[in-house]
């Protein structure tokens, strides 16, 4: 299993340093962040607030954890939608992946998930009530994991898998699971999530299939909700939905309950 584990993180992440956009060419202010990570990984992201267009207040303070492959500059859509619906953004980058330093395993991402979320805690104006952590693909199982330590307002879960196994199976299937290392196991922590839920997937993906999130979905406590995108899969759901994505989000996220609202624990 250990000689596994370097393997299957050359299959796992597919980082890209070259930062292709950044949101000053989608016409978005922002502030260019970097911070470091317990274990000394210097990391960089971006905090991009709501637009001026949008509502005076906020409608809650997001907190970007991105999939397996480029980097923050493939996000600047996902930021500019959000935050023409009202949320601000802090979009980071693993290590490893555009301008943060090292190389990605999975504990670093979640110890680098940890460091964006004090960066974003520390940022003028951000209500702790009012963090939410979204997740896409393996960042979903990053954001996930942090929920388990810092409950958020609430969770987006967005083209989920279940675990590294499960994925491993799927693609990978001349791999014997008895050697496949646990990891992001999302299936398993997801049952005791203390944090309202909202499940996203597209109805057409092939890299993570809705059954995932459909499984994910089912093994949450409630309050939960889920929205499956027709005709769309893992890599061009939010393209393909456009405006209709973050409509969905900020919907949710306008009907959960109050700090004072939640049950004990939540």
């Amino acid at each position: 299993m250990v000689l596994m584990r370097p393997l299957l993180n050359a299959l796992l992440y597919f980082p890209s340093r070259t930062i292709e956009q950044t949101p000053a060419q989608a016409a978005l202010t922002y502030d260019d962040l970097h911070f470091a990570a317990a274990d000394g990984a210097r990391l960089h992201g971006w905090w991009i607030p709501r637009r001026a267009s949008a509502s005076a207040a906020a409608a809650g303070h997001v907190l970007l954890c991105h999939g397996n492959a480029g980097n923050v500059g493939d996000r600047v859509l996902h930021a500019a939608l959000l935050t023409a619906a009202g949320f601000d953004v802090l979009l980071f980058d693993y290590r490893g992946y555009g301008h943060s330093s090292g190389r990605a395993t999975e504990q670093g991402t979640y110890r680098d998930g940890r460091a964006a979320l004090t960066c974003l805690l520390r940022r003028p104006g951000v209500d702790p009530a009012r963090v939410l952590y979204l997740g896409e693909s393996l960042g979903a199982a990053v954001a996930l994991a942090l929920a388990g330590e810092r409950p958020p307002a609430g969770l987006v879960l967005q083209s989920a898998f279940t675990s590294l196994r499960d994925m491993a199976a799927l693609h990978y299937p001349f791999v014997p699971r008895a050697v496949v290392p646990g990891a992001y196991e999302s299936l398993a922590l997801v049952s005791r999530l203390r944090a309202p839920l909202l499940v996203l997937h597209g109805e057409r993906d092939d890299i993570v299939p809705a059954s995932h999130g459909e499984r994910l979905f089912a093994a949450a406590p409630d309050p939960k909700a889920i929205h499956v995108f027709p005709r769309l899969g893992h890599n061009d759901l939010v393209d393909g939905a456009g405006a209709a994505w973050a409509e969905v989000i900020a919907r949710w996220a306008g009907e959960l309950p109050g700090p004072g609202e939640r049950p004990p624990g939540a």
